[in-house]
């Protein structure tokens, strides 16, 4: 059975996941994260995207992006291509890197951006790879609430942060405590069920 077409729409942000192939890491060490998120980088110099958030987690990634001139379907096929060419170089493998097929969900309204952010920073915080969002490198957070400086090319800070009011260190803090607020939830959840386990 044929698969069924993606439906693009360049005017809404879609949240994407791409998995290793079977699962596998794609991320042996900081040099493949490093290098990845110069991808992104080099890939939005000739397919202009906007960025909300990322998460690269060990055996997959997650990015909150908007695209007007070039399909999700394109611009995924280009960043993934580029990555698995440099892990098979590297490690000397042939063969696919990733799942043949990415996911992608469309978001709705500036609300389901908010709530696409949180799930996506909160990502290490329900893997336990980290105490809070802001702890982990390899996402977005500490570039949105202002504990790290020198944010990459392509991310795109106002986006989320224009949904609060105030100046910027006000709004970079209200980002901070509208993530921060489910972190606790979602730390209880899991000493509930530990305890319980």
């Amino acid at each position: 059975m044929p698969r069924s077409r993606r439906i693009w729409n360049p005017d809404m942000f879609y949240h994407v996941v791409s998995r290793g192939n079977r699962r596998d890491a794609l991320y042996l060490d900081d040099r493949d994260f490093r290098v990845f998120l110069s991808i992104l980088s080099k890939t939005m110099l000739d397919h202009p995207f906007d960025l909300a958030s990322y998460c690269l987690m060990t055996n997959h990634y997650h990015l909150q992006l908007r695209t007007s001139t070039t399909s999700i379907s394109t611009l995924m096929a280009i960043i993934n291509k580029r990555y698995a060419t440099y892990y098979n170089n590297r490690y000397r493998l042939t063969g696919h890197v990733f799942e043949s097929r990415f996911f992608s969900d469309p978001i709705p309204n500036s609300f389901g951006i908010l709530e696409v952010s949180r799930y996506i920073h909160l990502n290490p915080v329900r893997a336990k790879i980290a105490e809070r969002p802001q702890d982990y490198p390899y996402s977005s957070f500490r570039y949105l609430i202002g504990e790290a400086k020198y944010p990459p090319y392509f991310l795109n800070s106002s986006i989320l942060l224009s949904m609060f009011t105030g100046k910027e260190a006000e709004k970079k803090e209200k980002y901070r405590t509208y993530i921060h607020i489910n972190t606790e939830v979602v730390r209880e959840k899991y000493m509930l069920l530990e305890m319980n386990h």
